[in-house]
């Protein structure tokens, strides 16, 4: 049908615009964040391509419903505004007949939402996690500038005046270390040297930070001595194999391991996660009588106010998920009557536009 092709077409084509401007803009924040954190030091730049996508899904999961409701109250407005409906309506097309061609995109672009909140989001969280936790707690020369002193969590501070051509020698390598004795009384460790690289023990495993020519300092605090070390060859272990991150946030779950998981916490998840797609469906009811506007009024009329009702629908979900998570919502009501409200709304809004007509 000629009618329902154009109409999706003006829909879909009006939704990747959205999307795009929408997608640019979240993603230039979060790679600036980013991009600021591998400036100190804290990650390797080398990352952020494959943090930014592996984010991606996370993005898209929020900006396609958003998208598409905008979309179709743009697409529409703008028949209104030609009074293109008009003629529509004379040609014996109802409100319930637009309803039924807005919602094939819809299905659309509610299976590509499911597709990233039921799978794609967790799974990509899930990597971006374990790669930052990788980075954060592991000295790696990826993540080193020369000339500065930088933090790598558990007590550890390290410096190096410049490296290697290649990227493969340290030069000038400083390290201050706070440890316990193996009686608990605390001690700082400053070790200095000539040069660095780092090793692999192929039996083991385990990563090593290998020094040479250089002197260990131990103190003890409140103490005026220290034990001093002169060494040659001294090797700093960075990582052990088979260190296990454990990483059991639901947010991390899949979305089989929620089903089976009855804390708060999974269940605000799995509901979060549910309600995504189902969301699609809801705004794509509430954007038909948003769309009808006056030509005299412009395509934009009803956009604030869209917008406004979309922000306390995602507001209302994020403030359940809350809610649910803490315990102070029982999950057996969790979300369902906020999106039972919305779509009454919708409901309520189409009947009274149908009421009103079309093109009235």
């Amino acid at each position: 049908m000629i009618i329902f092709r154009y109409l999706t077409r003006e829909i879909l084509l009006t939704m990747a615009a959205v999307a795009g401007v929408l997608l640019l803009v979240i993603m230039g924040s979060r790679f600036i964040r980013y991009f600021s954190d591998a400036a100190e030091g804290e990650i390797p730049a080398s990352i952020l391509g494959t943090l930014m996508l592996f984010h991606l899904p996370g993005f898209l999961e929020l900006i396609l419903p958003l998208a598409f409701f905008l979309g179709i109250l743009l697409a529409y407005g703008q028949l209104y505004l030609n009074s293109e409906i008009t003629v529509l309506v004379a040609c014996g097309t109802s409100p319930n007949k637009l309803l039924q061609v807005s919602l094939v995109p819809a299905a659309v672009v509610a299976v590509l939402v499911a597709l990233c909140s039921l799978w794609l989001t967790p799974a990509g969280a899930l990597y971006n996690a374990v790669m930052l936790e990788d980075q954060r707690s592991q000295l790696d020369f990826s993540a080193l500038a020369p000339g500065r002193f930088q933090d790598f969590g558990s007590g550890r501070t390290a410096y190096m005046a410049a490296m290697s051509d290649d990227q493969s020698l340290m030069q000038e390598v400083f390290i201050s270390e706070r440890q316990r004795r193996s009686d608990g009384t605390p001690e700082s460790v400053v070790t200095r040297a000539e040069a660095g690289y780092q090793t692999r023990d192929e039996e083991t495993g385990s990563r090593f930070l290998v020094l040479a020519d250089g002197e260990r300092y131990s103190v003890d605090p409140g103490r005026h001595q220290a034990e001093r070390l002169t060494f040659e060859t001294y090797a700093v272990r960075l990582s052990q194999a088979g260190e296990s991150r454990e990483l059991d946030s639901p947010e991390y779950a899949t979305t089989g391991a929620l089903l089976g998981d009855e804390s708060p916490r999974a269940q605000a998840q799995l509901q979060w996660r549910l309600g995504l797609p189902l969301m699609v469906f809801i705004l794509t009811l509430l954007a038909m009588p948003l769309s009808r506007v006056n030509p005299r009024q412009g395509r934009f009329a009803k956009l604030l106010p869209a917008i406004f009702l979309h922000v306390a629908y995602l507001s209302l979900l994020l403030a359940a998920l809350d809610a649910i998570g803490r315990g102070s919502l029982p999950a057996a009501i969790g979300m369902w009557p906020i999106h039972a409200g919305f779509l009454g709304l919708g409901l309520a809004m189409m009947v009274r536009a149908q009421r009103k007509g079309m093109s009235g």
